[in-house]
């Protein structure tokens, strides 16, 4: 019985194009990526310190918009809490 190969199982001139753009998507974009995933994160946790702020005691915004934003926040707020409330170390800037 013959295989069929494809380009993406590696098989011939496609597998070897497949992974020479692999490596160049780590070497070039993948540190990127990271970055803006790490940023994204940040603006998600600073937005649901500014709204829910007043779960760990931060007053910022009047109780009607928390709570007009509740719904879109709850699933996040577990998450939240624990990144809010945990120990910072020096080591946390570094990485």
């Amino acid at each position: 019985m013959a295989e069929n190969k494809t380009p993406a199982q590696g098989g011939g001139l496609g597998g070897i194009l497949g992974n020479l753009k692999e490596v160049m998507y780590g070497m070039a974009a993948h540190d990127m990526s990271r970055y803006a995933l790490r940023t994204r994160a940040s603006m998600e946790h600073l937005f649901i310190l500014i709204t829910m702020g007043d779960l760990i005691g931060v007053p910022i915004l009047p109780p009607y918009y928390s709570l007009r934003l509740l719904p879109y926040v709850v699933p996040n707020i577990a998450t939240w809490k624990r990144r809010m409330l945990r120990e910072k170390d020096i080591s946390d800037a570094m990485f």
